[in-house]
């Protein structure tokens, strides 16, 4: 079974379920495809708005959910990161340069390892030497995926993985797509157990 795994790092529901939905997919046996894609491009089309531009009173609800979700899942998350929002391409680019070279389940660890840096640790992410620490603890080398992202061609897949969301009917994050199934939110994570036999 494959898995489509469509996130952002700047997402707080992406780094909640990011842990959960590893888990899960390993217990399945389930092979998982993880894509970053620029949700600025994907908003537009389908609806959706960047935070600041939502309403005072869902921007407001936001934060009551992510202490309910913090709290039952026991997961450490700052509401307030220093580093949010920040660009994500250098972050982007060092997974996918990752991923090209050994795999996707690198690049998901990875990612978690950025994501866990900005929402618990509250790290600034737009730091080189921050991003080249969290490669360290994980046994990558940071300086050296941090050259590779500068590839044209890494920059050419984080725009196809984002056409391909938008194809695939994507609008938000995280999204695991199973046959073309759309489960979106870390919330409907019970949902993708399901559909992998669990």
């Amino acid at each position: 079974m494959l898995i489509d795994y469509y996130m952002s790092h700047n997402s707080p529901w992406a780094y909640l379920g990011s842990a959960r939905f590893a888990d899960i997919a390993a217990r399945a046996g389930a092979e998982v495809h993880v894509r970053p894609v620029d949700f600025g491009r994907i908003f537009p089309q389908s609806g959706g708005l960047p935070l600041p531009k939502r309403a005072p009173q869902r921007q407001a609800y936001r934060l009551v959910e992510l202490g309910r979700w913090r709290d039952h899942l026991g997961v450490p998350i700052t509401l307030h990161p220093k580093a949010f929002p920040s660009p994500e391409g250098l972050r982007v680019g060092m997974v996918l340069a990752l991923r090209e070279s050994e795999g996707h389940a690198a690049a998901m660890r990875l990612s978690h390892g950025f994501m866990a840096a900005l929402w618990a640790d509250d790290a600034d992410i737009n730091d080189a030497a921050v991003l080249d620490g969290v490669a360290a603890r994980l046994g990558f080398d940071g300086p050296r995926l941090r050259e590779r992202a500068q590839d044209p061609a890494i920059a050419a897949l984080f725009d196809a993985d984002t056409e391909r969301a938008m194809q695939a009917g994507v609008f938000g994050a995280p999204s695991y797509v199973v046959d073309g199934e759309i489960f979106w939110g870390q919330d409907r994570l019970d949902f993708l157990a399901r559909r992998l036999g669990l």
